[in-house]
């Protein structure tokens, strides 16, 4: 375990190894769930803003669905998130000519027409956030789902590549770059050259 002021990063974070690999999963975390995108209050606005740009990009279920409930919906156990259609896609998922479901938002972001680039929660997927109840602190978990994203970890150890530097930019993003420099430095000392941590301590950095 990683301590970084409040912010407690699971081991497996800078352990184990990652790196999308869109043409064997086909954009799977878009559909398989068990609710649409979660969103920060934030993000409720950034989603209401970039409508109009995403729109002729939706599926016509999608549209609908949209036009039906709204831009996003409550879910008891994951807050306000984005609708989804009958198959599960998020409402604002698209599907390219290879058949991989892709971001709408970040479609748009990509071709400059906007400054948001998709809810973080996706950004960092497989890594998820949750927050204590009574306290301010946050932790950090890589959570690949089976078997969907066995192609990710496959691509990841052949790339040697460790999931929180695949996901550099969302943890930037998410938490700056100050709090990146610390988790990498501290990975440094205690985790390099054998991605073990010594006698599965706490390793704490400010």
């Amino acid at each position: 375990m990683i301590v970084i002021d409040n912010i407690y990063v699971s081991d497996e974070v800078v352990e184990e190894q990652f790196v999308c690999n869109l043409s064997k999963c086909k954009g799977g975390c878009c559909i398989d769930g068990d609710a649409g995108a979660p969103l920060t209050k934030e993000e409720m606005n950034e989603v209401k803003e970039a409508f109009a740009q995403v729109q002729p990009l939706l599926t016509e279920e999608g549209k609908k669905v949209i036009d039906e409930i709204g831009y996003y919906t409550y879910d008891k156990e994951f807050g306000w998130v984005t609708p989804t259609i009958s198959n599960g896609m998020c409402a604002y998922g698209l599907v390219d000519e290879q058949g991989i479901v892709k971001c709408s938002f970040e479609q748009v972001y990509n071709e400059g027409k906007t400054k948001w680039k998709k809810p973080i929660s996706c950004h960092l997927y497989p890594i998820k956030i949750s927050k204590s109840k009574n306290t301010d602190q946050e932790y950090v978990n890589y959570e690949p789902r089976d078997p969907m994203c066995n192609p990710g970890c496959a691509f990841g150890k052949e790339l040697k590549a460790p999931v929180y530097k695949f996901l550099k930019e969302a943890l930037v993003r998410k938490y700056g770059e100050e709090f990146y420099e610390v988790l990498e430095q501290i990975t440094a000392q205690y985790y390099s050259p054998h991605p073990t941590s010594p006698q599965g301590g706490s390793h704490q950095g400010t």
